[in-house]
């Protein structure tokens, strides 16, 4: 017969075993639509959030600009959370299987705006400095289909680090208009807008097919009762985010078209 002591380490090894097999180690990856430093500030409270909603250990990281996240986009597969815009959702859904849970409630469309008094059109912008956040981001590939002649394009200025940035860069004098989303829009009613692209649906976090149906369920839950915390109030308002609500991938079909025109697609 085991001794007491044995048969006390067997059942501890039991119970260690069953913690380790109910959680798991997860990565949570964001699009670049801030610096790394400012990223960190907004998402690493929705990591440590769902961390503690679902019993995961869920690690946030983050990309330095949108040329390394696209290029890491096309070759991982071992991106287990997603939160970015619907083109980006659409092109994992079609190469890789991933499953949207959420959206943000409401839809995504971009504005071109301007700080000029004069009545402008698009075309009043070729040949002239217009501030974006770089390519491939969703606003850049907009800006790109409002001047789809080559030879008459503006001189895009990409130096921002995040959508506020193009503005204050065209405050600053170094652009004549600036791409925007559209709920960031409504913080500038002192600027034009010039025009305003079709609506897409919100941006979603979407899983890797490997992340197993209890853990979708956590998540999906924890997300859609997100907007009930007060401590992550400021990260929802710092996104233009009122809430989450359930998504699903027939609405992002046709998206990743946005990126055909990019290296890599």
């Amino acid at each position: 017969m085991l001794g007491l002591g044995r048969i006390f380490k067997a059942a501890l090894g039991c119970l260690i075993v069953s913690t380790s097999a109910s959680a798991a180690d997860l990565n949570l990856v964001v699009e670049p639509s801030y610096s790394e430093v400012r990223a960190r500030e907004i998402y690493q409270p929705l990591a440590e959030y769902l961390s503690k909603a679902t019993g995961n250990t869920i690690t946030l990281i983050t990309h330095r600009n949108y040329h390394i996240y696209w290029s890491d986009m096309r070759k991982r597969q071992d991106w287990d959370i997603v939160f970015d815009d619907p083109h980006f959702t659409d092109y994992r859904i079609q190469r890789f299987g991933y499953t949207p849970l959420v959206k943000t409630a409401d839809p995504i469309a971009y504005s071109l705006l301007s700080n000029s008094s004069e009545a402008e059109t698009i075309k009043s912008f070729v040949a002239r400095p217009v501030s974006s956040m770089p390519a491939p981001s969703l606003g850049y590939a907009l800006l790109l289909e409002l001047f789809p002649n080559p030879i008459q394009q503006p001189m895009m200025v990409t130096t921002a680090q995040s959508w506020r940035d193009t503005v204050e860069i065209m405050s600053s004098g170094e652009a004549d208009a600036a791409m925007v989303p559209k709920w960031l829009q409504n913080e500038y009613s002192n600027l034009t807008p010039v025009t305003t692209s079709r609506d897409f649906p919100g941006a979603a976090i979407s899983v890797s097919p490997k992340v197993e149906a209890s853990v979708r369920q956590a998540l999906t839950t924890a997300l859609l009762k997100m907007h009930e915390d007060q401590k992550l109030y400021e990260v929802l308002a710092e996104l233009g985010i009122t809430q989450f609500i359930e998504a699903n991938a027939a609405e992002y079909k046709g998206s990743e078209a946005m990126l055909r025109d990019f290296y890599g697609y």
